[in-house]
This record gives structure tokens, C-alpha cells and sequence, in this order.
């Protein structure tokens, strides 16, 4: 490698807006992001469906199919029997 026209790779801090931090190396320096892998709902398996103008519902009725708050309601009507 030719010296003098590589930057440095140092480590860094990695923040994120939820609190959550690590460290890694970078060429960039310390590093502050909105949403990591602690607080993503794809990792942290707790995705929520955002629903835009009840199309949710519309398309839970379309295909008449329960929505996650019927079926907790289902089976509480079911052991309260």
C-alpha cells in the first residue's frame, strides 16, 4: 500500500438515539444514527403494523382474516366461558 493517501481506520463509537452504544473502527469517526439493531422492530421481533388510512382493517376484511387484537380477544371470551 502507497503511504500517505489511506485515512486512518480508528476505532469509534457507535450511538444510537435510543441509548444504545458499541464500538467498532471506522475511518469516519464516532458515528450517532437514529435506530440500531437494539431498537429496529425487525431484530427486536416486535414489528408493529402502521396503519395508513385503515387499509389494515381493509384488507384484514378483504380476505376475513383476524387482526392480532380479535384473536387475544377471541381467546379471552374462549376461558372466560
Amino acid at each position: 500500500m502507497k503511504k500517505g493517501i489511506h485515512p486512518k481506520y480508528e476505532n469509534c463509537t457507535v450511538s444510537c438515539a435510543c441509548g444504545h452504544s458499541f464500538e467498532t473502527r471506522s475511518t469516519v469517526g464516532d458515528i450517532k444514527v437514529e435506530i440500531c439493531s437494539a431498537c429496529h422492530p425487525f431484530f427486536t421481533g416486535k414489528q408493529k403494523l402502521v396503519d395508513s388510512a385503515g387499509r389494515v382493517e381493509k384488507y384484514m376484511k378483504k380476505y376475513k382474516l383476524k387482526s392480532e387484537e380479535d384473536k387475544k380477544q377471541s381467546k379471552a371470551e374462549d376461558r372466560s366461558s
